[in-house]
């Protein structure tokens, strides 16, 4: 059967990049980002309830969820953030496994690997819907610039974003393997390739 890597990490640790390494040696590739964005097109359930619950204020111009707003409201609110979890989180993850349990069924051979990036993996408990939970760490100077370069946020709130999280230690103790990503990425792609070439053997 199929062979199935659970990506997880904190923001800014790199986990999108590691996912595309993964796809270019061969694996097939999942994100529950993406899949995020699929449950709250307009016009689905949780894009409704998530609406009803923030206002027009989230919505952008397009009538679609504007992401960077929802962000600001969820990171500057503990309470608003456990709100829209429990609007999204059961959609995501009903998705998530249906597109897992569909991969294994129709991919039988161990070489086979399917890698799935998911933030709130451990967060969430699903381990048990991956074979390998691999950690993306990052010292938090490296996630602060990330995100103040690539987000176009304040180190203030970059900072505030990280805090939100889990500890990336808390993370590190429920993982099968971790990767460092404090390097540049022709370090990662080395690191990440010696976990495919690991997976692979087993």
């Amino acid at each position: 059967m199929a062979f199935v890597v659970g990506i997880t990490g904190g923001i800014g640790t790199g986990k999108s990049t590691v996912l595309g390494l993964f796809g270019e040696l061969g694996a097939d590739t999942l994100s529950a980002d993406d899949i995020a964005r699929e449950v709250l097109k307009k016009g689905t359930p949780a894009y409704r309830e998530v609406v009803d619950r923030f206002g027009q204020s989230v919505v952008a111009a397009d009538g679609e969820i504007d992401r960077p707003a929802l962000a600001n409201v969820i990171f500057a609110d503990a309470g608003a953030r456990r709100d829209l979890d429990a609007i999204t989180h059961p959609y995501i993850i009903a998705e998530t496994r249906a597109r897992i349990d569909r991969f294994r069924k129709t991919h039988p051979y161990r070489e086979q690997v399917l890698a799935v990036e998911i933030p709130l993996l451990v967060e969430c408990g699903l381990e048990g819907i991956v074979d390998e939970v691999l950690v993306v760490a990052a010292e938090q100077g490296a996630q602060v610039n990330r995100l103040t370069t690539r987000g176009g946020i304040s180190q203030e709130e970059a900072f505030r974003r990280i805090a939100s999280q889990m500890p990336i230690e808390e993370k590190i103790e429920r993982a099968d393997r971790v990767i460092w990503n404090d390097g540049s990425v022709d370090d990662l792609r080395l690191a990440v390739r010696g976990v495919w070439e690991e997976v692979l053997l087993l």
